[in-house]
């Protein structure tokens, strides 16, 4: 029984999520190449054997693949789901058919259809965030511990996972940042905390650590450092609802700063990755979504489900910006190089350009499975 439950929600969860956000990009592609006048194939959602499908009135086949683990949309003329090369079967077409090929449209066409997919993504982030301001208000991460660091004054103290924080010094705690700031200003290295556990109120001193830490969070290598009096707690990984109205046109501009928040903060902890600053570790892939998506499920309410899709759909939008053939931004520096150099690059490069994508992309599944199974073992055993 308890194996059938965690398949439910571990891996059904996972494929509703994921297959949403698939859809949502792919759809994305479909249709911008569907304005732009090209011929949809297939639009897929996972990859391999058909397990179900339909044709549209416009001939495009949609289908359920065997492998949910992504999917591709198909145009006249690709060869393959990366529209990487012509298929042999240009050759056969007609006039009127060739003009419907993606690659026979002019690159700012090209260029548009591939970044529909990421456009799609980060505008379903955009307005998830604004349905749940807009409705229900303000997202906010609660001042619940969701760590104790070892060594640190927290640890010292007797505070525990799950304790929500209620008040600091006699301050009142609503938000893990109130916390962080009222560490800050407590004087004498002393805070007396009032917290919740298991439905109890306790009263419980600390006596702050001092320890050195950078003055920027940007380039915390570099970075001058300075003393500062620390807790030794993480937040837990969830949020709550500050339940205050809000216009559709603030929301609207919440979500926007939300997502763009969202953005950037993955783009410094890729760059802490590359440059060494931060473990390789983090890097996950399919099984820690997985993962992440089944506790939500298990343990969190549908808020939080939503927000994970959100924060998902920014990723899966950012991610598939980079540069590496293969990836739409692969295709959108093709475009742009064909848009400069007004001619179209050989077929023979850019096969050379895909092929070296695909190893780069495999070599980083490789390595995030691998990151995962590590972590999937340390979970179970350790």
């Amino acid at each position: 029984m308890d194996l059938l439950t965690d398949i439910f929600y571990y891996l059904v969860p996972f494929i509703v999520l994921l297959g949403i956000l698939v859809f949502v990009h792919e759809l994305g592609h479909f249709l911008v190449a569907k304005i732009a006048g090209v011929k949809v194939e297939e639009f897929s959602l996972g990859f391999g054997k058909e397990l179900w499908g339909f044709n549209d009135k416009s001939g495009t086949r949609w289908k359920v693949s065997a492998i949910p683990l992504g999917g591709y949309v198909r145009m006249l003329g690709d060869a393959d789901a990366a529209s990487a090369t012509e298929s042999e079967e240009v050759k056969k077409l007609s006039e009127e058919e060739l003009k419907r090929t993606f690659t026979a449209q002019a690159p700012s066409k090209k260029l548009a259809i591939t970044l529909a997919g990421p456009a799609a993504n980060y505008l379903f982030a955009i307005l998830i965030f604004t349905g749940i301001f807009f409705f229900l208000g303000r997202l906010t991460f609660p001042p619940v511990i969701g760590e104790v660091l070892d060594g640190g004054a927290a640890q010292a103290a007797g505070l525990k996972k799950n304790d929500r924080v209620l008040k600091i010094n006699g301050k009142k705690i609503d938000t893990f940042a109130d916390l962080q700031r009222e560490v800050d200003l407590s004087v004498d290295k002393k805070a007396d905390l009032v917290v919740q556990r298991d439905g109890q109120v306790l009263n419980i001193p600390v006596i702050l650590k001092e320890l050195e830490v950078p003055t920027s969070e940007y380039d915390s290598e570099n970075a001058p450092k300075q003393q500062k009096l620390l807790l030794g707690v993480r937040s837990v990984n969830a949020v709550e609802l500050d339940k205050k109205d809000l216009s559709l046109g603030e929301a609207l501009k919440e979500a926007g700063a939300e997502t763009w928040d969202i953005t950037t903060a993955t783009l410094r902890g890729v760059g802490q990755m590359l440059t060494g600053k931060r473990a390789s570790d983090d890097v996950g892939g399919v099984i820690r979504i997985a993962e992440m998506t089944g506790d939500i499920s298990k343990e969190r309410g549908f808020i939080d489900f939503l927000v994970f899709m959100a924060l998902l759909s920014i990723n899966l939008g950012l991610i598939n910006l980079f540069p590496i053939p293969v990836l739409d931004g692969g295709q959108a520096v093709i475009c742009l190089i064909e848009m400069v150099s007004r001619r179209e690059l050989g077929e023979k490069v850019k096969e050379y350009m895909f092929r070296f994508g695909f190893g780069v992309i495999m070599a980083l599944v490789v390595f995030a499975t691998w990151n995962d199974l590590v972590h999937l073992f340390k979970r179970i055993f350790v």
